[in-house]
């Protein structure tokens, strides 16, 4: 008979198989001192995939047959067992997860019995096994804490059979060490693979869930919008109830050195960090954008105004154009700012092309003067605009000399004469100058 690998060498050697038997082995086994504890310093290398199947084949040959007919009898006590230690489980062997685990089972210790005394049984096979039934636990909504249970349940009813089938069939204390000690290597192979399988399932749902997102913000944001029903039924796949009013939020980076922030988002929020114009949608920017402003990192946010549902693409053009402003520096941000807080600089600057053509008819009679003398000119005419003020007022405004104001006021009589007394012609010279004055040109 084969001699045990050194990592259950706790064992006294003189145990009988009988004694062996009668031992807790797989408390023994999962103990901090315990032959467990010896992997990491076995001569086979760290403890994962393939430690167990080393372990089986290194038993003898003739054992697999003499275990093989009584595999069904184990596989069933095994699935009872679970049933009846976790909860979860606790279905008839005749549905379809009974016929799951008692086929699983089976083929588990079909499979470890093939590698006994042959190193050279494929393993892919039952690993995709395991992996699978991890995808299986989270489809059916479940934690791994469950399946860890039962696995662990397993190996100790497998543990008992092969102890009473051994000493039955006159197996030595040697072998039912090593027996021992592969059965619970194999559980923690299986666990780290139905991990595996969980932890995929789950990424893979997650972006699923994600691409349902951003394809219902693309949706509702499309200009024409989609129908309400096609709107609805994404809602309903990627588990968004829809509101009736929304606030859409367009970004930017501040700086070419800044990254995409990695924003934390409540869950209700749509959220399109990916495309050409990265864009939210929200029902609450109250709550939801509460805590924007220290996680945007070095990028910029404008809000757009809050409108109904159907409405969200006017939302996210008045945000974009706020968010174009900004990086001209128009409307001030430190980094956020709400298109409804600067309404009249976004009417005044709709179309440029208008204003320009405003400013080129309305202020015609400043074309022949010098830079310097328009934009004095300028800046007095706007502050006499606004106030209708004296002089000695608007020289208090401008921080200059009253006879400087009067003199300027002079002036301005002779280049635009009766103009300055028709309501019309007044309004469209503020208009004017005011948006000169946010645009930074004379």
């Amino acid at each position: 008979m084969m001699a045990r690998p050194d990592t259950v060498n706790a064992i006294d050697p003189r145990t009988s198989a009988r004694q062996l038997c009668e031992l807790d082995i797989p408390d023994f086994l999962w103990s901090p001192g315990g032959a467990s504890a010896g992997r990491n310093s076995s001569p086979e290398g760290p403890a994962g995939i393939g430690r167990a199947s080393r372990l089986w084949s290194s038993l003898p040959r003739e054992l697999a047959d003499q275990f093989r007919p009584y595999a069904d009898t184990m596989a069933r006590a095994i699935v009872e067992e679970i049933q009846r230690v976790v909860p979860e489980y606790a279905q008839p062997l005749e549905g379809p997860l009974g016929e799951v685990l008692v086929h699983g089972t089976e083929q588990a210790i079909l499979h470890c019995l093939e590698n006994v005394g042959d190193p050279t049984v494929p393993q892919e096979n039952w690993m995709s096994i395991y992996r699978n039934i991890g995808k299986l636990e989270f489809g059916e909504g479940r934690s791994l804490d469950q399946l860890q249970t039962a696995y662990r349940v397993g190996g100790r009813v497998a543990w008992r059979h092969i102890a009473e089938v051994g000493q039955a069939l006159g197996g030595s204390a040697d072998s039912l060490c090593v027996a021992a000690e592969a059965i619970f290597a194999y559980v923690d192979e299986i666990s780290a693979l139905s991990i595996e399988g969980y932890t995929a399932a789950q990424a893979q749902a997650a972006g699923a869930m994600a691409r349902r997102r951003r394809r219902l913000l693309e949706l509702i944001l499309a200009d024409p919008p989609a129908s309400p029903q096609a709107i609805a039924s994404l809602a309903a796949a990627a588990r968004w109830k829809r509101p009736n009013q929304v606030t859409a939020v367009a970004l930017a980076s501040g700086s070419e050195q800044a990254e995409c922030p990695q924003l934390t988002l409540d869950s209700e929020v749509l959220v399109d960090l990916e495309g050409p114009a990265p864009c939210l949608l929200t029902a609450d920017p109250d709550r939801h954008l509460a805590d924007l402003r220290p996680q945007l990192n070095g990028w910029l946010a404008a809000v757009g105004p809050s409108v109904k549902l159907s409405d969200a693409a006017v939302s996210l053009r008045w945000a974009r154009r706020s968010l174009a402003l900004m990086r001209r520096g128009v409307i001030a941000c430190g980094p956020v700012a709400y298109a409804t807080d600067h309404l009249s600089t976004l009417w005044l600057l709709t179309d440029e092309f208008l204003i320009k053509e405003l400013s080129e008819r309305s202020l015609a009679p400043f074309r022949d003067l010098t830079p310097k003398q328009r934009a004095r000119l300028g800046e007095t005419l706007l502050v006499w605009l606004q106030s209708r003020g004296s002089a000695p007022e608007i020289a208090e405004k401008l921080k200059v000399h009253p006879q400087t104001v009067r003199y300027r006021m002079h002036r301005l009589e002779e280049l635009f004469g009766d103009r300055l007394n028709n309501a019309d012609d007044r309004m469209n010279m503020e208009i004017a100058l005011r948006a000169q004055r946010l645009m930074r040109t004379d």
